[in-house]
């Protein structure tokens, strides 16, 4: 398996996985991995199996979050140590499907969501979040009050585990994006926000042992 790797190795390890329509590469998740890593982190990108075989013009639609389980279990087989795992929007719901186990196994250390999937847009009826109550992994995400994923309101009534700390940003989008000339906020403040935060959440829980 092919893996971007960013950061000195000697570092955490953060393993992070692409949203549903963008991959590894993508300029955003290229800007964000490069800023954690510059706090001291290693990051290491990965792609499913749908997104790398569009590199070779097979063009396969995201499939359900549930059934990519195994391939992010392989890439931490792969990675080996202890690594906080997370990723972006449908990366980031795949990892924390699995990180409890492996948070309980101590071969997790944590969990890093970037612009967690909440709902669909405009299904805020259909949210997903059934295993986020009882979650004992520690877990940061990063959201943007804007995100049509789900708002500040809506995630404040889900009654989420403890153990999660959301971290919003003013005005970001699902791609953490602010509108300058409203909200006064750029979009690389933010990305310096998220990776802050990352950085520190990341060295903290490995840390912890």
């Amino acid at each position: 398996m092919d893996l971007l790797i960013d950061g000195p190795d000697a570092a955490p390890t953060l393993v992070l996985a692409h949203g549903a329509g963008a991959a590894m590469d993508s300029p955003g998740m290229s800007d964000l991995a490069s800023r954690i890593a510059a706090r001291g982190v290693r990051v290491v990108r990965f792609e499913f199996a749908y997104m790398a075989s569009r590199r070779i013009g097979v063009r396969r639609p995201p499939p359900r979050a549930d059934t990519l389980l195994d391939e992010y279990r392989a890439v931490l087989a792969e990675v080996g140590g202890r690594p906080v795992i997370g990723g972006r929007s449908m990366g980031g719901r795949v990892a924390s499907m699995i990180a409890d186990a492996g948070f309980a196994a101590g071969s997790v250390a944590g969990l890093v969501c970037l612009s967690y999937p909440w709902h669909p847009p405009a299904a805020s009826d259909r949210p997903r979040i059934e295993h986020l109550a009882d979650l004992t992994v520690p877990t940061l995400i990063v959201q943007g009050t804007r995100d049509p994923f789900g708002s500040p309101a809506e995630v404040a009534g889900y009654g989420l585990s403890s153990a999660i700390e959301v971290l919003w940003l003013e005005d970001g989008d699902h791609d953490l994006r602010p509108r300058k000339t409203v909200s006064g906020f750029t979009y690389a403040g933010h990305l310096d926000s998220a990776a802050d935060a990352v950085a520190v959440f990341v060295s903290r829980v490995v840390a912890a042992g």
